[in-house]
């Protein structure tokens, strides 16, 4: 048990450190951008990526105040879509009657970032060449440098890969730490956090430091 942990916690350390921190600050500039001409930002994932979407999106609305959204929080329209439509068109066909143009921005989070050839995770593939048609930003933060998001976004945060097994894991961990430093970066925060505007600092905290 305690083996396992300790070699989760030091391939995390290690992916700390070989982070590509231009390729952040290039992700940070293009929402900023975004932002300064009022475009939308819509956050794409399948599976564990969807859920980061829908805290990712709360997250740019209410800190960063950009008009964001996730086409997977409306279970409703994203089933029928899937069963109308199918499930490769599913995302690019609501982008459509969001009417998605070239002041918007994509971000996706995925492992592999899809992959035309072997037909994985195809509605992202379909979304970014939506996006590419019409020129909208695509970002993107993903787990594989050969995926189509890699290879196709505008700005791309690639995770270092330091266990095959566990590309996954890493991924959407460190998914979730990036959008945090990405949405609370003072060129892009608008508003101060809950806990954080309160002031307050407990005595038991304050020992913690």
């Amino acid at each position: 048990m305690e083996k396992y942990i300790a070699q989760y916690l030091n391939e995390a350390q290690a992916i700390l450190t070989l982070l590509n921190i231009y390729s952040i600050k290039e992700v940070i500039k293009r929402l900023i951008a975004l932002k300064q001409r009022h475009g939308r930002l819509f956050i794409l994932g399948v599976g564990g990526g969807a859920g980061h979407a829908s805290h990712a999106v709360n997250d740019f609305r209410k800190i960063a105040e950009i008009e964001a959204y996730a086409p997977t929080d409306n279970v409703s329209e994203l089933t029928a879509r899937i069963n109308d439509e199918g499930w490769e068109m599913v995302f690019s066909q609501w982008l459509k009657v969001s009417r998605l143009n070239k002041n918007d921005a994509l971000l996706i989070f995925s492992v592999g970032g899809g992959d035309e050839e072997n037909k994985i995770s195809m509605p992202l593939v379909r979304a970014i060449d939506c996006a590419k048609e019409i020129g909208a930003t695509v970002m993107g933060i993903v787990g594989k440098s050969s995926g189509y998001t890699a290879r196709k976004a505008d700005a791309c945060i690639i995770i270092p890969m330091m266990n095959s097994l566990m590309v996954t894991v890493h991924t959407e961990s460190f998914q979730a730490l990036l959008w945090h430093l990405i949405v609370s970066h003072p060129l892009l925060k608008s508003k101060e956090m809950k806990w954080e505007s309160l002031g307050i600092t407990h005595k038991k905290d304050r020992g913690n430091l």
